[in-house]
């Protein structure tokens, strides 16, 4: 039997975040969430935290604590998403507030202690949001970057483009500075881009798979997709919205899922015109030496047979 593998979740949710959550909090023979991180991003601070501690008690796991991180990206002012993902980050379905409590400790702290503690190799640090959390904890604790397994991070665009301008995908625009520390620090990096996550299709019949389940939870996540897929249907004309975030989950759970390969990449922070662009050297025209593995395919039915089979457990 092997031992569930030990991961931090840093996250700003929205409602392709609580689908991540839900992904990790349905595998427990897998993952042990050692603790859930937030950030401002997709809304602001205060609330991710409460959405964040809003998933957990749907999901029965107000065990696992929730810490709250930065309020602002390191150097620039904080962009947010509520066009996307409506005034509170997590419209289309009514849950009462939460009940638990943030703990006292910040996320950051947090995050440098408990990488600290274990063993080296042990912890998987999971990005849904903006790198602001982690970055800064490079910065404070640079002993932490070999103590770290591996950083599986949602973030960056290449052949795709951006979303959030036409060079940059939202999670890296929101705190490129962030992102640029992280590239550069020598954690293995595995990257969701948009190449991958605009594959994995919020369609009709599959949303309509998951109202079949009939629980609470999976009308609450129905509910969830059907108001975060609007915006992206209008957008790109498309069935169904791209489903971000648990892209991230799905792979520590089934890897083969997905194909790539090792790139470097880099982070642009000072044009106007390309600022939060992932400049991936997928071709290896660079010379530079590959910092990253760049995921580009993606089993999309696969990932949603998972994701159904794990709503289900609810």
């Amino acid at each position: 039997m092997m031992m569930p593998r030990k991961i931090i979740i840093d996250t700003d949710p929205g409602q392709d975040d609580a689908a991540a959550l839900m992904l990790a909090f349905a595998s427990p023979q897998e993952l042990e969430v050692l603790g859930v991180c937030t950030v401002a991003g997709n809304v602001p601070l205060a609330q991710t935290s409460r959405n964040a501690r809003v998933v957990c008690e749907l999901f029965g796991r107000s065990d696992i604590p929730v810490y709250e991180g930065a309020s602002q990206p390191m150097q620039r002012k904080l962009v947010t998403a509520e066009h996307v993902h409506g005034k509170t980050g997590l419209d289309g379905a009514d849950l009462p507030e939460p009940t638990m409590p943030v703990q006292s400790q910040h996320a950051v702290d947090f995050i440098i202690e408990t990488i600290r503690r274990e063993a080296d190799g042990e912890v998987t640090v999971c990005t849904l949001g903006a790198l602001t959390n982690i970055a800064t904890a490079l910065v404070k604790a640079p002993d932490i970057a070999p103590k770290i397994r591996e950083l599986v991070m949602m973030g960056g665009g290449f052949f795709e483009g951006g979303n959030i301008t036409p060079a940059a995908e939202f999670n890296i625009y929101v705190d490129p500075h962030a992102a640029e520390i992280v590239f550069r620090s020598g954690v293995p990096i595995v990257m969701m881009p948009l190449d991958v996550t605009h594959q994995l299709l919020t369609t009709k019949a599959r949303v309509a798979r998951i109202a079949e389940l009939g629980t609470r939870q999976s009308d609450v996540m129905v509910g969830w997709l059907q108001f975060f897929e609007r915006f992206d249907e209008e957008k790109y004309g498309s069935d169904g919205g791209p489903l971000h975030d648990p892209s991230v989950i799905a792979y520590l759970l089934k890897p083969e899922l997905f194909q790539g390969r090792e790139c470097n990449v880099e982070i642009e922070t000072q044009s106007e015109l390309t600022v939060g662009m992932t400049v991936v050297d997928w071709w290896r025209v660079s010379g530079r030496k590959p910092n990253a593995t760049v995921m580009r395919h993606v089993d999309a039915d696969g990932f949603f047979d998972l994701l159904i089979e794990r709503v289900a457990r609810f």
